[in-house]
């Protein structure tokens, strides 16, 4: 006869046999090869980029390729289909976990938790899925390099800032393994939130109200009632049927919420619709934002629906949910991953195509590239690595990932190694870009 859980007859393994296990996988995958990095025999990085763009809103893929155009590390944020292409060429330790997909340093930012107070975490999920530890963790420190020195650091002091990032992935990582899985999922980041780089950006989250944003993208009409303000082609109005799409998708989105929070929705009315064009990677596909109030023309909801493609990585994976909308995926991995999140996340569908909901605003702030100056880089690239470890550990497993980095220097020294070679990469690939749009290849039109 079964038994009442089918866990009661499993054994469970415990921490010190998780440990041994992944220190186990080195035999397989040295940590010194976690810094390997070979650019010859590479599929043309401008070929993966313009296919990834197929399926976009054709009048706006120019805008991205010249956002990507600006800088190294412009670059770097468009062009996760092409790193997710080569990292699925490099050596893995074979343990995998709910990643971001898209870690790098301006996708952590602040956000107002369910019950009103300030977070500090990762913020973009457009790519998460279920793949190796490995792949965040080098996305992540190559950013530090790139965006250090779009901030006009040394090259030691951007070598500084990975070393410190992945000494923090691999402490936190170490110290969450040893708790109850009921403590870890409380595990709040928190120790270096008073730094300065960390404490800035959330004093500028205090003031980025649902109030700001009116005022920022909102005029008002006629009537008095609250319209966006067009801005084109980065802000724009829709066709009435567009509209009526957009009105019917946020009654199928309304059903992803819990009870509570269709009550708090239920409590705002749309009044304005509008079509915007957001970051660098997400650049070209469909992007609605809503103006609803509540309580008065002083009180609006901003929500974003944000069209999901399949994420990049999918085709490196062996193992992928089915979650039926691309919005779920998010919506899951984001949950996943974050101690606390959004409370108006949900999906929808418009079209045969899946989308994110979520709010627009809500007291949300990112570091800008200027506050990554000396030990501004270090203190932040400190927090980076926490709070992926703390992800990571949420939805993997920690003690196999702990034994596999170790407590030596080995990991660090590779991953800082990769860092800098694929920064590197990364510079000859936007010189490429920037090449093929000179040339007219590749057509680059900066918004007005």
């Amino acid at each position: 006869m079964e038994p009442p859980l089918k866990s009661l007859s499993k054994r469970i393994p415990n921490t010190e046999e998780l440990r041994r296990y992944g220190r186990g996988l080195r035999e397989v995958v040295s940590r010194s090869a976690q810094g390997e990095w070979n650019g010859k025999r590479r599929f043309d990085p401008l070929d993966l980029i313009v296919a990834s763009n197929r399926g976009r809103v054709p009048r706006l893929v120019p805008i991205k390729m010249a956002r990507m155009a600006a800088s190294p590390f412009g670059f770097f944020r468009g062009a996760v289909p092409l790193m997710a292409a080569d990292l699925a060429r490099l050596p893995a330790s074979g343990l995998t976990t709910q990643i971001c997909g898209d870690a790098h340093v301006r996708n952590v930012g602040a956000y107002a938790a369910p019950g009103g107070a300030l977070v500090f975490d990762i913020n973009d999920f457009d790519e998460t899925i279920r793949a190796p530890w490995e792949w965040d963790v080098k996305r992540m420190a190559a950013s530090v390099v790139l965006a250090g020195r779009e901030a006009g650091n040394s090259e030691e002091r951007c070598k500084d800032a990975v070393y410190w990032f992945i000494q923090s992935y691999r402490g936190t990582i170490a110290k969450l393994s040893n708790m109850t899985f009921v403590d870890l999922e409380r595990f709040h980041v928190t120790r270096h939130l008073r730094l300065a780089p960390i404490a800035g950006v959330l004093q500028k989250a205090r003031r980025e109200t649902s109030l700001e944003t009116l005022e920022k993208y909102a005029r008002h009409a006629k009537n008095g009632v609250p319209v966006f303000a067009e801005s084109k082609p980065l802000l724009m109005h829709l066709p009435r049927r567009v509209v009526r799409q957009v009105l019917a998708a946020l009654e199928t989105y309304r059903e992803t919420l819990s009870s509570e929070r269709k009550v708090l929705l239920d409590r705002y009315s749309p009044v304005d619709i509008a079509f915007k064009v957001v970051g660098t990677g997400s650049v070209g596909t469909r992007d609605y934002v809503v103006l609803l109030l509540g309580n008065g023309l002083k009180d609006p909801l901003f929500l974003q629906i944000k069209e999901e493609p399949p994420s990049a990585y999918v085709r490196y994976v062996k193992e992928v949910e089915n979650f039926l909308n691309e919005g779920r995926r998010v919506v899951e991995g984001q949950r996943r991953m974050q101690t606390q999140c959004d409370p108006l996340l949900g999906w929808t569908a418009i079209e045969g195509r899946d989308y994110l909901v979520r709010q627009l605003c809500d007291h949300k702030a990112g570091i800008e590239m200027e506050e990554l100056k000396g030990q501004g880089l270090i203190d932040y690239a400190r927090v980076c690595g926490e709070l992926l470890a703390k992800g990571h550990a949420r939805a993997g497993s920690p003690a196999a990932i702990a034994g596999y980095l170790g407590s030596s220097n080995k990991i660090d020294k590779a991953i800082a190694k990769f860092a800098f070679s694929y920064a590197d990469q990364t510079s000859r690939d936007h010189a490429q870009l920037r090449t093929a749009i000179k040339a007219g290849k590749i057509q680059a039109a900066k918004e007005q």
